[in-house]
């Protein structure tokens, strides 16, 4: 009897050690661990977007912000949650990704029971938890600190944040297999910073460009999840604009996904 409950005790052990929960919880904390020990990613993930977010807001109060209905701390920390994103989640996965695969640790990682979504999902988790943390930060410190309301719709807000998270991780997994080393992925990502930077609105609303630039600027990857962000914390959008935001969005996202499963790299690039 006692041989049978220790048999049976095992064999749940082992079952439940095994559980898909399990396995992203324990590439999670390894990725965290590896992250921490990183001071040039520590910098980027904890430091870099406030600096940026401080930079915006001085360049924002010199050029003034009329006619766009945003004060300059709405726009400045509703960009900040974009900055968040794109450094946070994109810039530093595309690094994670490459140097895991360079390191041979995604190869081996996939000679077991781990699922190939589950190692890209387990390598993103501690990035995409501190990148949601920062952003909570970010409303709050907005909310009680500068003046601004709290979220009108905070529903539109989430989704835009879970939408991004879910794009950025996976257009990472995807510049990843244009990256040969870690250290080119500060030229690889830099194309999709700068275009986010100057044209998704991160800082500057769209209604100031002009008709035709907005309108091509509305079609940017990460204008979608700025769109939403911004209409769920500020509100000010109309529906039918928040709707085709959220449809961009979900189709860039698409798109990423599925260039992932067909072009990700999982060997070496030597």
């Amino acid at each position: 009897m006692t041989g049978t409950t220790t048999a049976g005790t095992t064999t749940a052990r082992t079952t439940a050690g095994t559980t898909t929960a399990g396995r992203l919880s324990a590439l999670g904390r390894a990725e965290m661990t590896l992250l921490l020990r990183n001071r040039t990613a520590v910098f980027m993930v904890l430091l870099m977007p406030v600096l940026l977010i401080l930079v915006m807001k001085s360049t924002l109060e010199e050029i003034g912000l009329e006619g766009s209905g945003l004060s300059v701390a709405g726009a400045s920390l509703s960009g900040g949650i974009g900055m968040v994103l794109l450094q946070v989640v994109y810039m530093n996965l595309v690094a994670a990704y490459v140097a895991r695969r360079e390191e041979l640790v995604l190869k081996r990682l996939r000679t077991g029971e781990v699922t190939d979504r589950e190692i890209l999902t387990g390598t993103a988790l501690p990035a995409v938890l501190l990148a949601l943390v920062q952003c909570v930060l970010i409303v709050v410190v907005g909310t009680l600190a500068f003046g601004l309301t709290a979220p009108r719709r905070p529903e539109l807000l989430l989704l835009g944040l879970l939408i991004g998270v879910v794009l950025l991780t996976a257009l990472a997994a995807a510049t990843s297999a244009l990256t040969r080393t870690v250290q080119t992925a500060q030229l690889t990502t830099l194309p999709l910073f700068l275009v986010s930077m100057l044209g998704s609105g991160f800082f500057v609303p769209l209604d100031l460009l002009p008709d035709l630039a907005a309108s091509l600027c509305e079609l940017l990857p990460v204008t979608g999840v700025m769109t939403l962000v911004r209409a769920g914390w500020l509100g000010g959008v109309p529906g039918g604009d928040v709707l085709g935001a959220a449809l961009t969005a979900l189709a860039w996202t698409a798109l990423s996904v599925f260039a992932v499963q067909r072009w990700f790299r999982w060997d070496p690039r030597r």
